[in-house]
């Protein structure tokens, strides 16, 4: 009789459980379906657990639901008391009604033009949350894993093996497989252009459900795969198998997800994406009930949500808050802000394909005409400084100390003269050496307007003709990529940093595609120290051959860093635990599982 009672007691509990807890109830009825009654109740604890605010998944699986189902299945198994059990349903509960309809919201001026994962390119940043991919940087700039446990390599570079973490699932209940993995990197290279380098250099791929692993092995030693492999979102396969052109594919929502997070919904008209708790994570469980990302086209819209509070914070992928707003956000006393060292930088493009910049001397002259301390106090108001001539920013790994670019116009016009470039008419213009007069154009994008503006005055300083062509981001694409332009104000993201051969290589490298590079170069000598850099993971070689790569830029100057900077990121100082990591500054899964509300 006594046990009945508690039996019937058991069951209400339970009931009582899963109907507080979305997504329990999906994945006992899932489990099942496919592995029989006691294996769904054991399912359905570990991924109910997870949709909590606080407490961990130990106290909640272990005190309540394993201590149920030993009960309700007649199964003798210590337990504990009626007090502990009361505790934690009580902690539960209750942390279910603190966190409910909590949601962190972030401006930003990333507009989502598609409700395209693989075909927008900002969603497919945001989708980071959700989808994340198996490797990231930690805040110190390491490599580590984040859907893998750890990753091996042969001897020769050529063979990569990594090892899935367990107990992570998709949001629709399925467990997340080597499968996965797999299918997702050999999808992006046979589907998506920007990563046609995995079809060109990948061998073989193999899985093993045994270990939980999956194994890449490539035609070359290739020492930057775990770089790569931080930036491609992982896919559930048996949804994206089903899809046969990913860049066109539009869903507004949901995406299945693997991550803390799922993204639910992708509303184009109200300029929101809204993710929610993902009902089967078994990470640290995050402290909001969704996340929303508001965009804008405006970046002063965007900025005036967070001085009008409608905002937490402000996201800008590889970008610092925009300088001049940073004094009136103080002003309101509501931000604190976080503040980093940039990996990525701003930099003129060179046309290095025809002259007059196809010329070593002219690319020389033209260094000395730009004001760079003038263009960093005004571009980036106390928060930038004049770069090195080896153009990697000194956040960066082996960064290696070369000589400070100089303004000084007087020499730039005397190298222009001993490199053959003068004024024989006298109409103000330096003439080429066929006679004729020099004019480049230097095409910009709307974000650089003001920067060509400068770069215009210092230019026809040194008596060069410029002509300022502003075109949209589309059409920069175009023109760049067919060569049509001399010059271009341009910015290495961190990613775009670390890239390829690392150290800004994969902006230069001529055998390099992608919208952002610049594909400029065909030296042997560089080719070659960028093969020497992916061929080899010895840190003695590694740090020889970086520096190697910035004496050459400072040497031949494939393109000119108009400045460093920091950035600076605001944050709503009622919440704590922000984190930022070079590659993706705060929007990175450590922060959404981190981040509360402050204690203080």
């Amino acid at each position: 009789m006594q046990q009945g009672i508690k039996k019937t007691l058991i069951c209400t509990l339970l009931l009582l459980f899963l109907a507080c807890t979305p997504g329990i109830t999906a994945a006992v009825a899932a489990e099942n379906s496919e592995n029989g009654a006691l294996a769904g109740t054991q399912a359905g604890t570990q991924a109910g657990t997870q949709t909590e605010g606080l407490q961990s998944k130990g106290e909640i699986s272990e005190n309540i639901l394993a201590y149920m189902q030993a009960v309700y299945l007649g199964m003798d198994l210590p337990h504990p008391d009626e007090a502990t059990l009361s505790k934690a349903a009580s902690t539960y509960l209750g942390q279910l009604e603190q966190t409910k309809g909590t949601v962190l919201k972030i401006a930003t001026p990333n507009v989502v033009k598609s409700a395209s994962l693989i075909g927008d390119y900002s969603l497919g940043i945001f989708a980071h949350l959700s989808n994340p991919p198996l490797m990231k940087m930690d805040e110190t700039g390491k490599l580590v894993g984040q859907l893998v446990d750890r990753y091996e390599v042969s001897e020769n570079n050529t063979r990569w093996t990594f090892y899935l973490k367990e107990g992570l699932y998709w949001s629709d209940g399925k467990k997340v497989s080597p499968k996965d993995a797999e299918f997702t990197i050999c999808y992006y290279g046979e589907k998506t252009p920007s990563a046609r380098w995995i079809n060109d250099t990948l061998e073989s791929s193999a899985v093993s459900e045994a270990d939980n692993s999956v194994t890449f092995k490539f035609n070359k030693p290739y020492t930057r795969i775990n770089l790569e492999f931080a930036t491609y979102n992982i896919l559930p396969s048996h949804v994206w198998e089903k899809i046969e052109n990913p860049q066109e594919y539009v869903n507004e929502g949901p995406y299945v997800g693997c991550g803390p997070y799922f993204l639910k919904q992708i509303d184009l008209t109200a300029g929101k994406l809204v993710f929610e708790r993902n009902p089967y994570w078994k990470g640290q469980a995050p402290a909001f009930e969704s996340v929303e990302i508001h965009f804008y086209s405006n970046i002063d819209v965007a900025t005036l949500a967070l001085e009008n509070g409608d905002a937490d914070t402000y996201y800008k992928y590889a970008s610092s808050y925009p300088y001049p707003n940073i004094e009136q956000l103080k002003k309101t006393g509501k931000f604190d802000f976080l503040e980093k060292t940039n990996v990525g930088l701003i930099f003129l493009g060179l046309n290095l394909k025809e002259a007059p910049l196809s010329d070593r001397a002219f690319r020389e002259a033209l260094s000395y005409a730009i004001d760079y301390e003038e263009l960093a106090a005004l571009e980036a108001l106390g928060y930038g400084e004049v770069p090195n001539r080896g153009f990697v920013p000194p956040s960066m790994e082996y960064f290696k100390e070369t000589e400070k670019l100089e303004y000084n116009p007087a020499l730039a016009k005397e190298l222009l003269q001993k490199a053959g470039y003068e004024d024989r008419d006298k109409n103000g213009i330096l003439e080429n050496k066929a006679g004729e007069d020099i004019r480049l154009t230097l095409l910009v994008r709307q974000d650089y307007a003001r920067t060509a503006e400068l770069l215009s005055e210092y230019i026809e300083g040194i008596g060069l003709g410029i002509d300022v062509k502003n075109v949209d981001r589309d059409t920069w694409f175009t023109l760049k990529d067919d060569y049509q332009y001399d010059l271009t104000v341009t910015r290495s993201t961190p990613w775009g940093m670390l890239m390829h051969a690392s150290w800004g290589s994969g902006y230069f490298d001529s055998r390099r595609s992608g919208q952002g590079v610049l594909h400029n170069l065909d030296d042997p000598a560089f080719l070659q120290l960028c093969d020497e850099l992916l061929a080899t993971t010895d840190p003695a070689e590694l740090e020889s051959s970086a520096h190697e790569l910035q004496t050459y830029y400072a040497e031949n100057l494939p393109a000119i860093p108009l400045y460093w900077n920091r950035v600076v990121t605001p944050f709503n100082r009622e919440f704590e635990g922000w984190y930022a990591d070079p590659l993706y500054g705060i929007y990175n899964q450590d922060t959404f599982v981190k981040v509360r509300k402050s204690t203080a």
